[in-house]
């Protein structure tokens, strides 16, 4: 079972990893269009059931372009027990129109730029720019009205969590797009990995869990001095990438004090956005990291490492903290139960939250459908399902019988699934019957999801952070044409430069007193009207 929670956490990884990557890419959308959809949303009420299943009386064709994750590799989606249980309970066919990942950018251009439209996009990547882009062409067809009267379950969510609404809607007050969203209360996964701390080394040095970024530099110094793998191996920090560390410790320093997914765009102690990698708490927080770097605290790899020698390290017992996912389910007994997760530590300033937490919007443009659709209301109604329990179950389990039973009050794998016969793997195993791997579709939740964010170390750490967690994550921001050029230029260039200098000044390959001559090259490079840009994305944004 370890190595199937593993290899869950990795794909789901995988996921995030290439979204982020998208997501980077674009902090845009425009204006445009009209107001919600009305005349579609009228003409198909006709031909679409307002509940219950089937949806549709007469047999539906549709025809979807879809990402389809490497991790389905080896199965189709036309002919696979996940869609055509779907497909039978809905009575609408689903025709897959199966991109891989290396070809869905490509693909998906030549669809919308030859005018072949299909009937609506899957999983596509589509950007905030492109939604609002074909939307003002109507290619894109607004779907206010549409969710109203065909998403009860995605309308309830968003009357829950009105920060959903607020994601979706862009500047011309058109939402174009259906999201994949993380059930706001599965902490755990919304936390992605989270910092933990060699507990039995800590019992060593006779030291508690730090809570506090004095006694956090303490711990590691204490570390690197007992060396207790021997040889000068051990590593007092380690982990996948700096910027994980950065984001914990954001909370720390007070800033991103809105959560990751608006870049280096916060609010300041008025209510104002700001660019908080200029202010001085970033700085002070860049200070003590390098000092960390410099004095060997940190693997001195992180900006290079791989995933599979930082795997390595740790199923070595190398590390005396990380930031990571479950150590139990990733590393097993002996080695994950030596590590206990820490929460907020507390900066020199009195700053504890944590911030680094993502929207429970994860996707804005889950399901986009197309001028071309012949039954806009039954294709919402169809995308809605998976917004609900039975549609999260039957997403992420598959079918009550065949993929998964219930034990204890619980859904689990059948054993076919958890232990396949033969030289096929767990997810071989999975693949066969499902298609979630490496996607998130519709909302994820707890109950119906077997990875490691829901392992009994995972939710502790999730319940120890929780008291920390700031009141209000911001979900990416919508913006308007114009706003979006000075986006895609000056603000892309901005973010680049910002990141650049962040890792110099940690390794001290630039020297913080240069601080003041930063600062200046990025006001000259247009800072305040990328700012400006965000402001006003933030006054539209508390007005949805």
């Amino acid at each position: 079972m370890k190595v199937k929670r593993l290899l869950l956490i990795l794909l789901l990884i995988g996921f995030v990893t290439a979204l982020s990557a998208c997501n980077n890419d674009d902090e845009g959308g425009g204006d445009g269009g009209d107001s919600g959809g009305g005349d579609d949303a009228t003409a198909a009420s006709e031909d679409v059931n307002e509940s219950g299943m089937p949806i549709v009386d007469e047999e539906l064709e549709l025809t979807f372009f879809a990402n389809k994750p490497a991790q389905n590799e080896d199965n189709d989606w036309n002919d696979i027990l996940i869609w055509n249980e779907y497909r039978d309970q809905t009575n609408i066919n689903v025709n897959w129109d199966l991109v891989s990942p290396d070809a869905l950018e490509e693909n998906r251009n030549l669809a919308l730029g030859s005018g072949d439209l299909p009937d609506a996009f899957f999983l596509s990547q589509l950007t905030s720019s492109d939604l609002l882009r074909y939307g003002g062409q109507d290619v894109f067809l607004p779907l206010n009205d549409l969710i109203e009267q065909h998403a009860p379950n995605l309308t309830a969510l968003m009357e829950e969590d009105p920060s959903i609404r607020k994601a979706l809607t862009f500047p011309d007050g058109n939402i174009y797009s259906m999201p994949a969203l993380i059930e706001e209360d599965f902490l755990s996964l919304r936390l992605s990995a989270r910092p933990w701390v060699n507990e039995d080394w800590l019992d060593e040095l006779g030291m508690e869990i730090p809570e506090t970024t004095g006694e956090f530099y303490e711990y590691l110094k204490a570390v690197k001095e007992l060396d207790p793998v021997g040889g000068g191996k051990t590593i007092p920090y380690g982990g996948t990438q700096i910027q994980e560390l950065v984001q914990w410790l954001a909370g720390s320093f007070g800033v991103m004090n809105q959560g990751p997914s608006n870049m280096n765009y916060d609010l300041d102690a008025s209510g104002e956005v700001r660019n908080f990698a200029i202010t001085d708490e970033y700085k002070q927080m860049l200070e003590y990291i390098n000092k960390l770097y410099e004095e060997g605290l940190i693997d001195q790899s992180i900006f290079t490492i791989e995933w599979g020698q930082f795997l390595a390290n740790a199923s070595d017992n190398l590390y005396g903290s990380m930031i990571f996912y479950d150590p139990i389910e990733l590393f097993g007994e002996d080695i994950g139960s030596q590590y206990s997760s820490v929460a907020a530590l507390e900066g020199p300033e009195g700053h504890q939250t944590y911030n680094k937490l993502s929207s429970s919007v994860w996707d804005p443009a889950n399901l986009v459908i197309t001028s071309e659709n012949s039954n806009p209301a039954a294709t919402v109604r169809w995308m809605d399902h998976f917004y609900s329990d039975e549609g999260a179950e039957l997403y992420y389990m598959g079918v009550e019988g065949e993929t998964f039973e219930i034990e204890d009050g619980e859904a689990v794998y059948k054993d076919h699934i958890l232990n396949p016969e033969g030289d096929i793997t767990f997810e071989q195993a999975l693949a066969k019957q499902l298609t979630w791997l490496g996607s998130i579709n519709g909302i994820i939740k707890a109950d119906y999801f077997q990875g490691g964010e829901t392992a009994p170390q995972s939710m502790e750490a999730a319940e120890k952070i929780e008291p920390f967690v700031p009141e209000e994550i911001w979900p990416r921001f919508t913006f308007t044409d114009e706003e979006n050029i000075v986006l895609q230029s000056t603000g892309q260039d901005i973010n680049n430069y910002i990141e650049e200098m962040r890792d110099k000044f940690i390794t001290g390959d630039e020297d913080l007193a240069n601080w003041d001559n930063y600062v200046d090259i990025l006001n000259q490079m247009g800072l305040e009207e990328v700012v400006e840009v965000h402001q006003n994305a933030y006054n539209r944004y508390t007005e949805n």
